[in-house]
């Protein structure tokens, strides 16, 4: 695998040889991104969130800024207590709250947020400088500060707007949960799901929680479960991180998304567009023609100026 580092990206971008540089094959570590038919890895991992059993206590947050060694988010408090609003440079683990208004009134719900560990992740695909990585064992979504430039493409891709930047630092971070990786080296389970009271978040295999989903959902009193459905099984290509709900997902911030990946439709797209380097030649032919008829335009404007100066009045 070719190491990019910020310097080197500079200095390809300097060059305009970009695309030449950062694409190169992928290594026996990283998952292939942009399939037809994305499948996770056999051993990948994630975690299944169940929003009936969660309670809304935020034991997770805390212990994930712990593990984690995030600084607490305490702006909203005057510096007292740990309240982050979304999820952001500080918090990589959020438990927002539902209230229905209206003929939904009396709808309500904790969602748990954090990365999704997508199964063909668009914010892979979209990193210019591979600095963000699908592991092709467990299927984590890693983050490599080597190689990331802050071109934040990675923000804008993500369909669950996840990755969050460092403003603040001069050296920014792109911080995204990264499910604990660490402490899963160490054969520990993530902070957030070791430390729920209720189990409404757990860790496991993908195989296995789907499982687990699916067994809730038949075992569950009718009107239980949103829909019978397991969010993430299907949505986006699938993700690792799984969901299960008595209110529908897109009113607790789930996005509804095609069964088809945006990876997948950005991966057709460049290759229609750069097949043959035809897209490139056709945009350069187009912008060489309107500059070739502007710069005629121009030159007959100075020719008529020339030829009508004689008649204009002297001072």
């Amino acid at each position: 695998m070719t190491e990019v580092s910020r310097r080197f990206a500079l200095k390809v971008l300097a060059t305009g040889s970009v695309i030449s540089a950062t694409r190169a094959e992928a290594g026996a570590d990283k998952a292939p991104i942009g399939l037809d038919k994305p499948v996770a890895p056999k051993g990948a991992v994630g975690m299944l969130y169940d929003a009936t059993r969660c309670i809304g206590c935020k034991a997770c947050v805390s212990k994930c800024a712990e593990v984690n060694g995030l600084a607490p988010d305490t702006g909203d408090s005057g510096g007292k207590w740990q309240m982050p609003e979304d999820l952001n440079c500080q918090t990589k683990n959020i438990i927002k709250l539902f209230q229905g208004h209206g003929v939904d009134a009396n709808q309500q719900s904790f969602v748990k947020q954090q990365c999704m560990h997508c199964v063909d992740p668009s914010c892979v695909a979209a990193c210019p400088f591979e600095a963000l990585t699908k592991d092709a064992n467990n299927g984590i979504v890693g983050w490599d500060g080597d190689k990331c430039l802050g071109c934040r493409y990675c923000e804008v891709a993500c369909p669950y707007e996840v990755p969050k930047f460092e403003w603040a630092r001069l050296n920014p971070k792109i911080v995204k949960c990264e499910l604990c990786a660490h402490r899963l080296a160490e054969g520990k389970e993530p902070g957030c799901t070791e430390v729920c009271p209720t189990n409404a978040v757990i860790f496991g295999t993908r195989e296995e929680l789907l499982a687990d989903a699916h067994q809730r959902i038949e075992q569950a009193p009718e009107g239980t479960y949103f829909e019978k459905r397991v969010y993430g099984e299907k949505e986006g290509g699938g993700t690792q991180v799984l969901y299960l709900s008595a209110v529908d997902f897109k009113k607790l911030g789930l996005p509804d998304l095609p069964e088809r990946s945006n990876a997948n439709w950005g991966t057709r797209v460049h290759g229609i567009v750069y097949k043959y380097m035809t897209g490139p030649l056709v945009l350069f032919a187009g912008m060489f023609g309107l500059i070739r008829r502007n710069w005629s335009k121009h030159v007959t404007h100075l020719q008529h100026d020339q030829e009508t100066s004689g008649d204009r009045p002297q001072f």
